[in-house]
């Protein structure tokens, strides 16, 4: 039955009548736009969220665009405010509650309070970084990766590409020594002072936010 299945799919493929459906309901401009509204915004009309207003004054501060800010928002808790993940991470940015005190939040289920946390933690990172990063868009990913997985790994993964002869100020490289970085031979070298980390999870969480991002500027005006 399998084989059979499958011969039929492979023939309704090369004919011309799945070209004309596939480009109907996944090629059209209108439908990219219904999907990315589906698959990352939880609002409707010019929204992506309920929370837009305090996404784009928040970014202001950074001197980011409001909607990497809420791209980043939707990655951390898919504009759930009151979102709790195992770990404790709270609201909308999936702050630690110590981390959300040393920036003034002390409830971090309250959207105005999370945003605000999260904004100056990211200012703070932005600072870390802003000297040591030329390129602006590799800025944001440096801040983007730190605000996941912590300055430490990222300071781990530049030493190691600064050991390998690469430049670590390149993103790409730093995320070559994150993904290393799960592996004996580079958690455990003398240059590594914060461990072992999972460096498919700050590289993907970059990359997702990234993605989403040039999704909203296709989804919604400045």
């Amino acid at each position: 039955l399998k084989d059979t299945i499958d011969w039929w799919i492979d023939k309704m493929k090369r004919g011309p009548v799945y070209n004309v459906i596939y480009t109907k309901y996944f090629k059209s401009p209108r439908t990219t736009k219904i999907l990315a509204r589906s698959n990352y915004a939880s609002f409707s009309g010019d929204n992506l969220s309920p929370y837009d207003d305090l996404l784009k004054l928040a970014a202001d501060s950074l001197g980011w665009d409001w909607r990497l800010f809420a791209s980043q928002a939707y990655q951390e808790s898919k504009f759930n405010a009151k979102a709790i993940s195992w770990a404790g991470a709270r609201g909308l940015m999936q702050m630690m509650p110590a981390t959300g005190l040393d920036y003034g939040a002390k409830d971090l289920l309250n959207p105005e309070q999370n945003i605000s946390a999260a904004i100056k933690f990211l200012s703070y990172l932005n600072q870390t970084w802003k000297d040591r990063v030329a390129n602006q868009s590799d800025l944001i990913k440096f801040v983007l990766a730190s605000y996941n997985v912590g300055v430490g790994h990222v300071i781990d993964a530049r030493a190691l590409a600064t050991k390998y002869g690469k430049d670590p100020e390149l993103w790409e490289n730093v995320e070559e020594f994150l993904l290393k970085k799960s592996q004996p031979k580079y958690f455990k070298d003398p240059v590594v002072k914060s461990g072992y980390c999972r460096g498919e999870e700050p590289v993907n969480y970059v990359k997702e936010i990234l993605n989403r991002y040039q999704q909203y500027l296709q989804l919604i005006n400045n």
